[in-house]
C-alpha cells in the first residue's frame, strides 16, 4: 500500500467552533491540561424521569477521563449526550449546558451530524459493518465525500496502525471484517472512529466483552490514543480505570459524587460514598 507522506488526509471541512484539537504546547511538567469539555449545571430527563442531577465538571484535553459507578447511575447517559446520541430517544430534555472547545453542543446553528463526525464513539459491543476491513475503516471518509484512493489508502493504514491492528490485517484488507476476533473487531471500530480524525473519543465499556489478553491490548491502545485525542471512557472495571485514566468521576444515582485525579480517587477519596464503592462495600 502506498503511503502518502506529503499528501494530507482530506477530511471534511471542520464545523465552526468544533475544530480538531491542535498539538498542546509544552507546559510545566505535571500542570493540568486545559478543559476541553465543560458540563455546567446539567440535568437530563427521559420524559418525566430525571436521570442526571446538576452535573458540573471540566474534562481536560488529551487526557483519559473515566466514569465509574454502579449500573444505572447515569454514566453512559452522560457520555452519549456529548455527541447528542440521546436525541434519538423520544421525550428527552435537558437543563444546563455542555460545551466542547468552548462552544455549546446545543447551538441551534450546529448540525448534529457534524457534531457526531467530530466526536468518535466506541460501543460496548463491537459493531463492524458487513463490509471489508478496508471499507470499514474508510467508511466515514467516504460518507464525507473523500474519493481519492491514495488518500483513503493512507487514512486506512494510519488508522489501523494507531489501533495497533495494521500488522495483523494488512494482508487481508479486502476480507470481511466479520472474520476478525472479538478483540480485533473492537480495535477495528476504534480505527474506524479515528480515521476521520475526531477531537474527542468516547468509549462505553469497550472491554466488557473481551478476554483478558484483548483487554490488555485495548488498554495499551487507550494510553496511546490520549496523545492525540481527549478520551472519555465508561467502565465498571475499577482496576481498568486505575490503569488507564488520568482523572476519574464517580457517579451514584445520577449525581456526580466526586471527581478528581485517578490517584486521589483511589488512594484518598474525599467522599464516604466514593470510599465505600472503591472498597467494594456496595456496587
Amino acid at each position: 500500500m502506498t503511503t502518502l507522506m506529503n499528501n494530507p488526509i482530506q477530511t471534511p471541512p471542520p464545523t465552526p467552533g468544533l475544530q480538531p484539537a491542535q498539538p498542546a504546547p509544552a507546559g510545566t511538567p505535571g500542570a493540568p491540561n486545559p478543559a476541553y469539555i465543560n458540563i455546567t449545571d446539567y440535568d437530563f430527563y427521559y420524559g418525566s424521569h430525571q436521570v442526571l442531577f446538576d452535573i458540573t465538571m471540566a474534562i481536560p484535553e488529551r487526557q483519559v477521563t473515566a466514569f465509574i459507578g454502579p449500573s444505572g447511575c447515569g454514566k453512559s447517559t452522560l457520555l452519549r449526550n456529548f455527541n447528542r446520541m440521546n436525541d434519538l430517544v423520544d421525550g428527552i430534555r435537558h437543563a444546563g449546558d455542555i460545551t466542547i472547545n468552548k462552544r455549546t453542543i446545543y447551538d441551534p446553528h450546529l448540525e448534529v451530524t457534524s457534531l457526531r463526525k467530530r466526536i468518535g464513539m466506541v460501543f460496548q459491543k463491537s459493531n463492524p459493518f458487513p463490509k471489508s476491513i478496508y471499507e470499514n475503516v474508510v467508511y466515514g471518509l467516504r460518507v464525507a465525500g473523500v474519493t481519492d484512493k491514495r488518500v483513503l489508502d493512507e487514512a486506512c493504514e494510519t488508522a489501523l496502525r494507531s489501533a495497533a491492528l495494521w500488522d495483523e490485517v494488512k494482508d487481508r484488507l479486502g476480507k470481511s471484517a466479520l472474520g476478525l476476533s472479538g478483540g480485533q473487531m473492537q480495535r477495528l471500530c476504534i480505527a474506524r472512529a479515528t480515521a476521520v480524525r475526531p477531537e474527542v473519543l468516547l468509549m462505553d465499556e469497550p472491554c466488557s466483552a473481551l478476554d483478558p489478553l484483548a483487554t490488555v491490548k485495548i488498554e495499551e491502545l487507550i494510553l496511546e490514543l490520549k496523545k492525540q485525542y481527549t478520551v472519555v471512557i465508561v467502565t465498571h472495571n475499577m482496576q481498568q480505570a486505575g490503569r488507564c485514566s488520568d482523572r476519574t468521576a464517580f457517579f451514584y444515582l445520577g449525581k456526580l459524587i466526586e471527581y478528581d485525579t485517578t490517584v486521589s480517587i483511589f488512594t484518598n477519596p474525599k467522599q464516604k460514598q466514593t470510599e465505600d464503592y472503591i472498597t467494594g462495600r456496595f456496587g
